[in-house]
């Protein structure tokens, strides 16, 4: 691999306001997609260096590196030591992809998961890997968060948050070995915020899209944890699409 560097430290352009922190927040097997994106809708990757540190939610030590693999093209990966505070990278959609997006897609794997972490346990809630997907409407901010468990059952909901200005769920969409191999997901974001945040209400507004993040921890266990992250891509309708 060649090409490593380390992701610079700079303010999100979007303020991920969940003060009461990612790291503690919280896809619902409903809400995963089982068709592929409609005919017509392009698809828009996400530049690996457009995710940068979300500093209200992040320590001053950054453990992510983009690298460059020639069979992979560019990723990130986060070792997280103990000690360490954790870090949370963000990238912000863009305007033109606030509303439409019908599906998002990203692949990722595992390389060490933190020892006898458990979402759905208290005080456990540390990952190799996680997801975030972001809304906001008005001054309230939605997230669900997309683990790759050590310890939870895959499907299970932990970790529910609802307060006047953030709400959230983790979902934990795998869980386990195997490590060193790569995944690929894909997700209705739209149908993923009705059934968690509308009651599975399908005709239910949903607000605009912010952004994609993503966190390796292991701060709660003490323990080392290493996941990587790739191929982000949102795919929307060609006739509502912004240029």
């Amino acid at each position: 691999m060649r090409g490593a560097r380390k992701v610079g430290k700079v303010h999100a352009r979007v303020v991920f306001a969940l003060a009461l922190g990612l790291s503690m927040l919280g896809m619902g097997t409903a809400a995963a997609s089982e068709n592929p994106p409609p005919p017509d809708a392009r698809a828009f990757p996400i530049d690996m260096h457009r995710f940068r540190v979300l500093d209200r939610d992040s320590g001053p030590v950054s453990y992510y590196r983009i690298i460059q693999d020639p069979a992979v093209g560019f990723f990130i990966r986060g070792v997280y030591t103990p000690a360490l505070e954790t870090v949370t990278l963000f990238a912000d959609v863009g305007d033109g992809m606030r509303k439409g997006v019908e599906r998002i897609r990203f692949r990722w794997r595992v390389w060490v998961l933190p020892v006898g972490a458990n979402e759905c346990v208290p005080g456990h809630g540390d990952a190799a890997a996680n997801v975030y997907i972001a809304w906001k409407r008005g001054l309230r901010w939605y997230s669900v968060k997309l683990a790759w468990s050590s310890g939870a059952k895959v499907g299970e909901t932990c970790d529910k948050i609802r307060s006047p200005l953030a709400a959230s769920d983790t979902i934990v969409l795998r869980s386990g070995p195997p490590v060193g191999a790569w995944h690929e997901e894909e997700v209705d974001p739209d149908a993923l915020f009705r059934e968690h945040f509308e009651g599975g209400n399908p005709n239910a507004e949903v607000p605009e899209l912010q952004g994609i993040g993503m966190l390796t921890d292991g701060d709660q266990m003490h323990s080392v944890s290493a996941g990587d992250y790739a191929d982000f891509v949102l795919y929307k309708r060609l006739i509502t699409a912004s240029r």
